[in-house]
């Protein structure tokens, strides 16, 4: 029964917690960030995909210090392998662009963008044709590639309207 009751009370501090995110208010003061963060990274360690998503963007675009990016990008990571498209997206452009640490790696971005279109990501089929047009590292260019995407982007444009 205690824990039911543990993932009921997480459920709920991660409810109220994402509610006080759109409050700039409470995003000021520091003991309620903290807590607010804390529900996050709780929900995230119970191996909820939409929580993993939302603190590793939290994490990789507003943490402080390379840990906070490093954690950012392992729960964007567990998130886009648990179906998430957003999470897959950003892990594309974050190996296409490379860091201190690693090369840009296209043929990486090329499975993080091949991952988000299967999830439904709008942009994906977009940036995955650009990607096959220009070529890349370790991606040769591939017209015929590239005009399939683009055919699925502009089909996706299409029916988003």
């Amino acid at each position: 029964m205690s824990r039911l009751l543990w993932g009921l009370r997480a459920r709920l501090g991660y409810w109220l917690a994402r509610r006080l995110f759109h409050w700039p208010v409470a995003l000021r003061q520091p003991r309620l960030w903290q807590w607010m963060q804390g529900q996050y990274g709780r929900m995230a360690n119970l191996g909820d995909t939409a929580a993993q998503s939302f603190y590793g963007h939290i994490l990789l675009f507003r943490g402080q210090g390379l840990g906070a990016r490093e954690e950012g990008l392992r729960l964007l990571r567990l998130a886009a392998n648990g179906g998430d498209g957003k999470a897959a997206y950003q892990l594309g452009v974050q190996a296409l662009q490379g860091d201190t640490r690693q090369p840009p790696d296209a043929a990486q971005a090329l499975r993080w963008w091949e991952m988000a279109l299967a999830a439904g990501h709008p942009l994906a089929a977009s940036r995955l044709s650009q990607l096959y047009r220009q070529g890349g590292p370790g991606v040769e260019v591939d017209l015929q590639a590239a005009e399939r995407y683009a055919a699925m982007a502009e089909g996706a444009g299409r029916s988003a309207r």
